[in-house]
């Protein structure tokens, strides 16, 4: 239950967004923001993309405390087109799927207690503004999450929210890239966290699968715990035009499975389909 009273003290607009009334945060939480800020800049040498330091620098989400939308967003619009705003809790699929077609990119305002640290289930502001926004200053990347939304308004009208719900999970939230260097994390799930920027990338326990946005589509995930498979893609323009096709011919296929009642391929499973770059061993690690 979230408590913030700067949330609980607005109604927001219809399109669920509120003001950040950015002093009004407390030198506690700005502490906070400090914390986990240099914690995850030091778990994340050498795992993390290029092009999310660029955007860190960028945006110099590195200064004293929680950023200001006041200051990040013009540069973030200069970049890219982009702006952030302000929601107060998880916003109704149609809601959030317009916030990116129109290229706005809504964060939690609240941050994290400091109990809750190392796992906390609904995402805040760290989560939302130091795990995502960086890759918004990456053109392919953010036309990607813009492709996104505008795909889930027009898969909204087809039923398939859930299966788009799992493409976004396994690509934006907790994606791996394939670089020259070797594995790279770029989903925000996974660089906000520091127990799963060091598993994702170190442990034995799950698989790694190259990208196949409909074996994505089908696949299952959990959401209070480690991922037992993650997708990895060989580049963002990879990722990109995977969205750019005719997803029409792929829904009639996932529409025929459930009349035939084919069940979803769970996160443990391997598929015969599969490009495996290892076979996990899934021994189960908890996030909590």
């Amino acid at each position: 239950m979230i408590s913030d009273p700067v949330i609980l003290e607005q109604t927001p607009a219809a399109d669920f967004t509120i003001e950040q009334k950015w002093e009004r945060y407390t030198a506690d939480e700005h502490a906070i923001w400090d914390l986990l800020y240099a914690r995850q800049i030091d778990i994340l040498q050498g795992r993390a993309v290029d092009e999310f330091y660029t955007g860190l620098e960028a945006l110099d989400l590195g200064g004293a405390g929680i950023p200001d939308l006041a200051v990040i967003n013009p540069k973030l619009r200069a970049l890219t087109g982009w702006e952030i705003v302000m929601v107060p809790h998880l916003v109704p699929d149609l809601i959030f799927f317009d916030h990116l077609a129109n290229r706005r990119f809504p964060a939690g305002r609240f941050i994290r207690r400091r109990d809750q640290l190392d796992y906390l289930q609904e995402p805040d502001i760290f989560h939302d503004i130091f795990g995502h926004v960086p890759m918004l200053t990456h053109p392919v990347f953010a036309d990607y999450m813009q492709a996104y939304g505008t795909g889930g308004l027009r898969g909204e009208e087809r039923g398939m929210l859930k299966e788009l719900a799992r493409l976004y999970w396994y690509t934006v939230e907790f994606g791996l890239l394939q670089s020259a260097e070797g594995l790279r994390i770029y989903g925000a799930g996974i660089v906000s966290s520091k127990g799963e920027s060091l598993f994702s990338l170190d442990s034995p326990s799950p698989h790694r699968i190259e990208f196949d946005l409909e074996r994505i589509m089908r696949t299952d995930y959990k959401i209070d715990d480690y991922q037992q498979c993650y997708f990895t893609i060989e580049s963002f323009d990879e990722l990109f035009d995977a969205t750019q096709q005719d997803f029409k011919a792929i829904y009639d296929r996932l529409e025929d499975d459930k009349a035939a009642g084919q069940q979803p391929i769970l996160p443990a499973d391997i598929v015969k389909t599969d490009h495996l770059l290892n076979v996990g061993t899934q021994k189960r690690v908890t996030a909590q």
